[in-house]
């Protein structure tokens, strides 16, 4: 019969192959399957020529989500607003493309091939970009390699908080004090010295600060509810899946279905897309995103304030103490 320590170093030669297999799934899958899903687009102009276009698009069969627009003020307007990632302005010297590289730098060169590929060879394609990705930051690099780190920041604020046996208010102080922390010293590297981020800087701090408050306040109060297991639960939630599923490097309407709505739901994607609108959106479309992350935050800091905490394997449990014998 197999001893404890032979069913421990079994248990860890199938975890091991089982975890990689999960984390190649989870970050190569979406990036193996990145296409259009019902992505906002926008047309304009007059209504025949409009129209024609329209119909090219919805060829393609879910792929675009057609907005019709009354001239390209309208159109630019929607760009700025988020409310599409591109528009095509029918002109009598040819199609206007209207994009956001801002917005996402694949989606502006996926709509670059999709216009020029749809007109004959010889017609030119005029393209502005209406919300330019900084100079410090072209191709949006450095805001998609930006989440990992603040999923880890606060995965590790949280773990930290729980095996340290911090308790009630105080764990609640040290989370909020922490994210705080993390949001300015992130902003000043990727806002002040990279110039990568160009929105307010005291509301990008406020973004990422709130990011990692929802996932490190997640993280403490599942293991409050659960104990050491709940930091494997929130590692899942918030690194394995919310990293890999929310769609900065790319666009949430790029991922395979529901990944891309999944990823919206976890703290990892509603920060990205936040911090996207406060640095290059003026905050437009930021409401959704700012909803989901203080939900997220008002659960762990209310099963860290309020709920039981369930000991960690540094604090057994007391054993109950038996009344004291009367005469």
């Amino acid at each position: 019969m197999p001893t404890a320590p032979n069913r421990r170093a079994v248990a860890v030669i199938l975890l091991v192959p089982l975890v990689v297999t999960l984390a190649l799934w989870t970050f190569a899958w979406p990036a193996a399957r990145i296409a259009p899903r019902d992505l906002p687009v926008g047309v304009a102009g007059p209504a025949s020529a409009a129209q024609q276009l329209e119909q090219r698009f919805e060829q393609r069969d879910g792929a675009f989500d057609v907005h019709r627009f009354d001239d390209e003020a309208a159109a630019r307007t929607a760009i700025e607003d988020r409310t599409v990632y591109g528009a095509v302005v029918v002109t009598p010297r040819g199609p206007h493309l209207l994009t956001a590289s801002a917005a996402s730098p694949v989606v502006s060169q996926l709509l670059r091939e999709a216009v020029t590929a749809s007109v004959p060879e010889d017609t030119p394609v005029r393209v502005t970009d209406v919300v330019a990705a900084p100079p410090g930051d072209p191709r949006g690099s450095v805001l998609g390699a930006s989440m990992l780190p603040l999923a880890l920041a606060g995965m590790a604020g949280g773990a930290v908080v729980t095996l340290m046996g911090l308790r009630g208010a105080r764990a609640a102080l040290t989370l909020v004090a922490s994210a705080a922390l993390v949001g300015v010293a992130v902003t000043a590297v990727t806002h002040s010295w990279l110039g990568a981020i160009t929105g307010d800087w005291w509301t990008e701090a406020g973004a990422v600060a709130l990011t990692v408050l929802a996932i490190g306040s997640a993280v403490a109060g599942l293991a409050t509810l659960f104990g050491p297991r709940g930091i494997g639960l929130g590692a899942l939630l918030m690194v394995l899946l919310g990293n890999s599923f929310s769609g900065v490097s790319s666009a949430p309407q790029l991922l395979p279905e529901p990944v891309g709505a999944i990823g919206q739901w976890l703290p990892p994607g509603a920060g990205g897309s936040l911090l996207r609108s406060v640095a290059f959106f003026d905050g437009s479309a930021a409401g959704g995103a700012v909803l989901t992350l203080s939900l997220w935050t008002l659960f762990g800091l209310a099963a860290v304030l309020f709920a039981r905490r369930a000991p960690t394997p540094a604090e057994p449990v007391e054993p109950a103490r038996e009344p004291p014998l009367t005469g």
